[in-house]
């Protein structure tokens, strides 16, 4: 497949008050947006082309991607205003976009290497019309699936099956182009009511189960302090944990891991365990940082403890 549809219009309200500053799919992870790591996992699937609906801060998208497109994929956006569309109204939105062919389907806040070669020859080869990439282990086990049949068969026993779930949904999924019949042009819609429907009315709902390679949602702050630290721990992050053009004193104190960006100061004096710092934050001389997450332009100073800044 050479089109991908890349979730960004979401407004990552766990994630508050550092969502305030950016959407979810743009905060920095290793010192890049997060998004990018889901362009260079289709990439390197054979993605050649993504669509990307925005929604909260747009603009950021375009400072982001002034060129619209990474690493030489061109990127088409479409805003969703003034209401945002959920997930199957954002697929309806951008039918034009996609050019009626197949397409992958990537939440914008999801970080995972898992392969998808098995994704896309699960797909092609049941003829599904939609294919879910399910995990046996994760924090939110709630779709169902026959093995048997490679098909879904429940949602959070939405339909009486009698059974809450054993798998978990990755966010990522492959969609043949008639996916288009079932949805609503410019309806507020989750896809999860068009995936039941589905499942009553006998359509391809099939799914494959990739429990190889990492996984995390990163809608919460501790599933982003996590995934740094694993990163590091796995010898996978991308980039130094401090970036060369980072200001660190020689008389501050880092301990643990601390990722500190572009353009970030450390002043003299200040100690640091564990935090993150965006492009151009300013820790203080003097400043006491454990668990911390200070957004850019923040000038962080006192004591904080598990705290975004």
């Amino acid at each position: 497949m050479q089109k991908a549809f890349v979730l960004g219009a979401g407004l990552g309200e766990r994630l508050r008050p550092l969502t305030a500053q950016l959407p979810k799919p743009l905060i920095p992870v290793f010192h890049q947006p997060l998004i990018t790591y889901a362009f260079d996992h289709l990439r390197a699937a054979g993605v050649r082309s993504f669509v990307v609906n925005t929604h909260h801060i747009p603009e950021a998208y375009a400072e982001a991607f002034p060129e619209g497109q990474h690493a030489g994929a061109p990127i088409a956006f479409r805003n969703e205003s003034p209401v945002r569309l959920e997930t199957a109204g954002g697929i309806a939105n951008v039918r034009d976009l996609l050019n009626e062919g197949p397409f992958i389907v990537y939440n914008g806040d999801i970080l995972t290497d898992l392969p998808l070669q098995p994704l896309l020859k699960e797909h092609q080869d049941k003829g599904n019309l939609v294919t879910l990439v399910l995990r046996s282990q994760g924090p939110a086990l709630h779709l169902s699936y026959d093995e048997k049949t490679g098909l879904v068969t429940d949602i959070r026993n939405k339909l009486g099956t009698g059974s809450e779930g054993e798998y978990l949904f990755t966010g990522i999924y492959a969609c043949q182009p008639e996916i288009h019949e079932w949805l609503t042009p410019g309806k507020v819609e989750s896809v999860i009511p068009i995936f039941l429907r589905m499942i009553q009315e006998g359509a391809r709902l099939g799914a494959v189960v990739i429990d190889d390679g990492q996984w995390w949602d990163l809608g919460s702050r501790a599933a982003y302090l996590e995934a740094h630290q694993a990163l590091h721990q796995l010898g996978t992050a991308p980039a130094p944990a401090i970036h060369p053009t980072a200001q660190v004193s020689p008389e501050a104190t880092l301990r643990g891991l601390n990722v500190i960006g572009p353009g970030a100061v450390v002043e003299a004096g200040a100690v640091l365990e564990d935090c993150i710092l965006w492009p151009e934050a300013v820790v203080a001389g003097g400043a006491n940082l454990k668990q911390c997450i200070v957004r850019s332009g923040i000038r962080a100073e006192g004591t904080h403890a598990g705290t975004d800044l």
